[in-house]
């Protein structure tokens, strides 16, 4: 591939040695890689050093703070972010290297997200475009617990080619991001929403017809009705869990 562009991909890691390897591999045509780990105790920074010496070791303090930390470290002004669960594929390695990207400030980039091994097009999964690629010295992160995403001043565009995201292989992982992701939702969420007993029963099964209906996750067959149980799940925690914050805080 001809390297038009200088860029720098930036990788946050916590306990990701069943991921990180592909990840890596991915982005081995870029001019540099910079990880930042949150102290791994398994093999993640072993396997990071053997494709980069620009490995972090860094007290995990929030997706946004690492992302913008490992942002920072970048020595190139273009910055393509992924997660270590998200794949580079060399359509989009081309495009990013052969193409004017300085027409623009920042870029989407589609994924095209995969469930325990299938593709999922329906449940609002198939038109999912991130900021990833972007100048460093236009970017900061939104200051979110969850959700968190880059603030590009200037003008953004979209890259035809796509990008992999391998977000839940299995159940058991599934259910541990659901858990993760909506203790922080939660807390993100508690001193604004007001929980009652309705809200409780009533936005689990809106948020399965959004999925799985209006959506179109029936498209997916049984990975597609799996996944929209998981968002009503996600719902019914994030509600359980304001519901607790609250409580807890009441009796204090």
């Amino acid at each position: 591939m001809k390297n038009k562009n200088k860029i720098s991909v930036t990788i946050i890691t916590g306990n990701e040695e069943g991921n990180i390897r592909e990840c890596l591999e991915s982005a081995k045509w870029a001019d540099e890689i910079i990880v930042v780990d949150s102290e791994s105790t398994d093999k993640t920074v072993e396997i990071a050093k053997s494709f980069t010496e620009k490995v972090f070791i860094r007290k995990w303090e929030g997706y946004a703070s690492q992302k913008s930390f490992a942002m920072n470290q970048a020595s190139n002004e273009w910055v393509l972010s992924l997660d270590a669960d998200e794949r580079a594929t060399q359509e989009l390695a081309e495009e990013i290297l052969s193409s004017d990207i300085d027409n623009f400030d920042g870029y989407k980039i589609r994924r095209n997200n995969y469930f325990i091994g299938k593709q999922i097009t329906g449940c609002g999964w198939g038109n999912d475009y991130q900021l990833r690629l972007f100048k460093k010295s236009k970017t900061k992160l939104t200051d979110r617990l969850v959700h968190e995403g880059f603030i590009v001043d200037g003008n953004i565009s979209e890259l035809k080619a796509a990008m992999k995201h391998f977000s839940y292989r299995n159940l058991k992982d599934g259910f541990s991001k659901i858990n993760e992701y909506s203790t922080l939702e939660a807390n993100e969420k508690a001193k604004r929403k007001r929980i009652t007993g309705l809200r409780l029963v009533f936005f689990p099964i809106w948020a399965f017809i959004q999925h799985y209906f209006i959506r179109k996750g029936f498209k997916d067959g049984k990975h597609g009705l799996i996944v929209s149980l998981m968002h009503a799940i996600t719902k019914l925690q994030v509600y359980m869990k304001i519901w607790e914050i609250k409580l807890t805080n009441h009796n204090r």
